[in-house]
């Protein structure tokens, strides 16, 4: 018996046969037939040889679980790849931040060690040859420590100040209490983001000791010469 399907949309009518479906019944009773007896069989042998029996077992599941694993590894695109991203030279090495040159540093947004730091490139840049730049507690006021292109030893502290922070005469005086004696300088400055007071200027003349406010040190910076060249 043969009925009539709906016809479909490329034009084409197909037919419904009972034969067809017993065929299909009958293959599908067959493999579960066939499932039943492998089933029943390896419980025999489980029984027979459990040992054996597990080791299959778990051999097959590592089986499944290493096919799996390959599966995914293969399915999952590279990280260079998600989402159209190109690894570039700047993405694995990204570039260091530039340096600003000395002549366009903003001494005063520094804070005290890169002062200093800056003080002492400023000297090696104008030809002296930086011996130490290592201010802080026990410096005994010698922040830089360089000799000059003649021969000359260079002592220079740093006061990175704001512009309402003005250096005093008491910080000329302990710095000219070492500079001399202690450092042996030849040439003595202390140099200044901010201004210094009247009674400083006249201590540090009656002494040698050059003043640099930070006027004279943003010249400085920018076109040079060095404060003790002149």
């Amino acid at each position: 018996m043969t009925t009539s399907g709906r016809r479909p949309r490329n034009g084409r009518q197909y037919t419904f046969s009972l034969r067809n479906l017993s065929v299909c019944f009958g293959l599908i009773a067959i493999v579960l037939l066939a499932a039943g007896t492998a089933v029943k069989a390896g419980a025999r042998t489980a029984e027979d040889h459990p040992v054996a029996a597990v080791a299959l077992g778990l051999a097959a599941l590592s089986a499944a679980v290493a096919i799996r694993r390959r599966a995914g590894r293969r399915a999952s695109p590279a990280p260079s790849a998600r989402r159209g991203d190109v690894l570039t030279p700047e993405a694995v090495a990204p570039d260091a931040p530039e340096e600003v040159p000395l002549g366009e540093a903003d001494f005063e947004a520094m804070t005290p060690g890169e002062f200093e730091q800056a003080v002492a490139d400023l000297c090696e840049r104008d030809g002296c040859q930086v011996i130490g730049a290592t201010g802080g507690a026990g410096d005994l006021g010698a922040d830089v420590l360089a000799t000059t292109p003649g021969g000359q030893r260079l002592v220079i502290q740093c006061k990175r100040y704001d512009a309402a922070h003005k250096v005093g005469s008491q910080d000329v005086q302990r710095f000219g209490g070492t500079c001399f004696a202690v450092h042996d300088a030849r040439i003595a400055a202390v140099v200044t983001t901010s201004e210094f007071t009247g009674p400083a200027v006249e201590y540090a003349a009656q002494c040698g000791i050059l003043c640099v406010d930070g006027q004279e040190l943003a010249t400085w910076a920018s076109t040079g010469p060095a404060p003790w060249a002149e």
